[in-house]
């Protein structure tokens, strides 16, 4: 059982909270390329707890600020974009993508009050359809080359989601193999030709038996865990007979993203980012090792259950995420609908806004998520104790992350070990776009192989 000021430590994520602290050691998605598009590229962001303004000036530049003026307080994200910056609508004061004061007009024409005056500002790059924000002290780490960074824009797409709880329980769930068995299980299977763009909808690959099946059939996975250099390797292992098991591989990365297979041809790297401690986004780029991503039927799927302009469901705890009793007793294991993003969200915020970790019961299906807070709780230690933490990357050390690799398919009972990896290995040679062999992938690989 985990007490009060363990469960607080591993969810709170303000200033200065211990893990607030950690979650400032990285870069943080802060909005869609998509939200800043068009005449007004403004919009007031939420993120860890501090109330920002996100703007592009006149020359492209992005810039994050904070959103209360620093002359009376008044809010920035009604500003008029103009002359280099964002200017206030109250007194005209201006601040430029840096947070400087270029200008207070209705001060005497000789004023130096500008010049000793500087709005809160944190960087902003644009990488693959996310605004990513540095929230933290001194020089930013190095992003990762992760398969979402390193493919082009052509053949990934971004998107986001609310969920009205804490961080923290909405990325447990991409770490809890069986829960996919209840929680996803539907009743019938689709035809899994029309499976473009929907998760757990497709055939598993190396066979044509649809996940569905395999996943209401064979509901009690072995589940390994394995510590790697970006965080954990989960494989989940459901044996179908003596000569086939499927397998599926999915990654933890730290601190608080995954990277899991969405189909045969394309991942899911996904973050979970803290608005406040009572909701938090859901951030995702989907990398296609295929054919280029077709950005418009997925951005449509998506806005099927997602309004905007806060991406926000329209399956929610104020409709009981759309719950029909019939379809629970004859389609679905929820009675939620078919979006598998409705069943995790009633998941987690069923939970509570902060969920009473000192309640809960831990099985052996939780093993991913022992090991995940034990090296969460490590790791703000760290930052506490003033040092760098795991996966605050230098530019070196960022280009030996790579991959990571992810399968979801049908093996052999015997050999699986390497059967995945070889899964894996053949999609990424076989992509139009450079993608790479993790170096640990390979180098297993080439030994098996040169054993056998």
């Amino acid at each position: 059982m985990m007490s009060q000021e363990a469960n607080d430590q591993i969810t709170r994520t303000g200033r200065q909270d211990p893990c607030g602290k950690l979650m400032r050691m990285y870069w943080q998605p802060a909005a869609l390329v998509d939200e800043l598009q068009g005449p007004r590229a403004v919009r007031p962001v939420k993120l860890l707890g501090e109330n920002l303004v996100l703007f592009r000036d006149e020359q492209g530049r992005y810039g994050l600020i904070d959103r209360h003026c620093a002359h009376r307080g008044a809010d920035l994200a009604f500003g008029r974009l103009e002359n280099g910056g964002l200017r206030c609508a109250f007194h005209g004061w201006l601040f430029d993508v840096s947070g400087l004061c270029l200008e207070t007009p209705a001060e005497p024409k000789d004023s130096k009050l500008c010049q000793g005056i500087k709005q809160r500002a944190y960087p902003v790059v644009e990488k693959r359809g996310i605004l990513w924000a540095y929230l933290g002290e001194g020089e930013p780490p190095a992003f990762p080359e992760i398969d979402c960074f390193v493919a082009p824009d052509s053949h990934t797409f971004a998107f986001k989601g609310h969920i009205n709880c804490n961080w923290l329980q909405a990325l447990e769930v991409g770490i809890d193999p069986a829960h996919a068995s209840f929680l996803h299980r539907f009743f019938e299977d689709e035809d899994t030709s029309t499976a473009y763009g929907k998760q757990f909808r497709g055939a598993s690959a190396g066979s044509d038996m649809p996940m569905t099946k395999i996943l209401r059939e064979y509901d009690n996975p072995i589940i390994n865990v394995e510590h790697t250099e970006y965080g954990m390797r989960l494989i989940a292992l459901r044996e179908i007979d003596e000569e086939r098991t499927h397998v599926r591989v999915t990654n933890q990365l730290f601190p608080h993203a995954f990277v899991i297979p969405m189909s045969t041809e394309m991942t899911i790297t996904q973050w979970h980012v803290p608005i406040d401690d009572e909701n938090c986004y859901w951030y995702a780029i989907f990398t296609s090792y295929a054919a280029p991503v077709d950005k418009k039927k997925m951005r449509d799927q998506r806005l099927e259950l997602y309004e905007l302009p806060d991406y926000t469901s329209r399956k929610n705890k104020a409709n009981d995420y759309g719950f029909d009793p019939h379809e629970q007793a004859t389609e679905t294991y929820t009675g939620m609908g078919n979006d598998i993003n409705v069943h995790d969200q009633w998941a987690v915020e069923s939970m509570g806004a902060i969920q009473d970790r000192t309640n809960e019961h831990l099985g052996t299906s939780d093993k991913a998520i022992v090991q995940y807070r034990r090296l969460l709780r490590q790791e703000i230690e760290k930052v506490v104790g003033g040092e760098k933490p795991f996966m605050f990357l230098d530019e070196a050390h960022a280009r030996s992350i790579q991959g990571p690799a992810t399968m979801d398919g049908i093996g052999p009972t015997r050999g699986w070990e390497i059967y995945w990896m070889e899964v894996d290995v053949k999609r990424r040679r076989g992509a139009p776009w450079a993608a790479p062999v993790p170096s640990e992938i390979a180098g297993k690989i080439r030994h098996l192989s040169a054993a056998e």
